[in-house]
Parts: C-alpha cells; sequence; structure tokens
C-alpha cells in the first residue's frame, strides 16, 4: 500500500468556493482527490516540455472526406511516420464530414511535430492534439 502524506493548504474563502463548485460539477469526492489531479496534469505538462521524452498524445481531426487529394495526404503522411503512428480510428459523422483520431507515441518533439503537420494540412477543419503520458513516471 501506497504511503500516503497529509499536507494542509491556504487558500482565500473566494477562491476556495469556487474551488468546491468547479470539483463537485466534475464529480470530485473530495478536495484530495481534485488536487491529485492538478498536480498530476502539471507533472504531465512538465513532462512534454522535454523534447526527448516519450509521450502519447491524440489527435483529432475533422475534415471533408470528397477531397480526395487531403484523403492520400493524410494518409501518407501517417504511412511515412509509422514508427510514431500506433493507431486510428476513421468516423463518418455525415455524407461529407470525417473524424479521425491518431493515436501518437514516441519523443515529445516528434509527436508534436506530426500533430501540427497532420492539422495544418490543407482541407483540415479542424484538429487538436491531447497531450497524456505513458504513465510510467506517475506515482
Amino acid at each position: 500500500m501506497e504511503l500516503v502524506k497529509r499536507f494542509g493548504v491556504s487558500m482565500g474563502v473566494d477562491l476556495l468556493t469556487q474551488f468546491d463548485r468547479l470539483i463537485r460539477r466534475k464529480g470530485y469526492k473530495t478536495r484530495s482527490e481534485a488536487i491529485r489531479d492538478l498536480v498530476r496534469r502539471a507533472m504531465v505538462e512538465e513532462e512534454w516540455e522535454a523534447a526527448d521524452a516519450e509521450v502519447v498524445g491524440a489527435v483529432t481531426i475533422v475534415y471533408d472526406h470528397h477531397r480526395h487529394d487531403l484523403v492520400d495526404a493524410l494518409q501518407d503522411l501517417q504511412h511515412h511516420t509509422h514508427d510514431v503512428v500506433v493507431c486510428n480510428t476513421h468516423v463518418h459523422l455525415d455524407a461529407r464530414n470525417c473524424l479521425e483520431n491518431i493515436v501518437l507515441r514516441g519523443r515529445s518533439r516528434d509527436v508534436r511535430r506530426l500533430a501540427d503537420r497532420l492539422i495544418s494540412t490543407k482541407g483540415v477543419k479542424h484538429g487538436r492534439l491531447v497531450s497524456t503520458t505513458t504513465g510510467r513516471k506517475l506515482a
């Protein structure tokens, strides 16, 4: 069992009230659970700052699949970076629009570079990288 250390946190009443409202909306049972998640989020963000750190991320893009040059460009890009691309999921949103979720794993700089290239490909309507961790460095 993991050793738990208790400590106090001082906070202004107004900020604490806002924090309590936030954690209730998010479904946290205790302040401690919410604070632990905030600390982990900060640690993951710091992990991504190291260009050589091994990280995991998911890029979500939305595009018009009738633009065949775009579909080919996205597929070529993923094939040429197969060492970073773990897998992808293709979803038909409607008769024209598709969503693709691409899981990436590798060095932070390589994952960011590929995510930027996918998102900035001409014809992509929207894209976003969600950065996370392999979990190895988190307690």
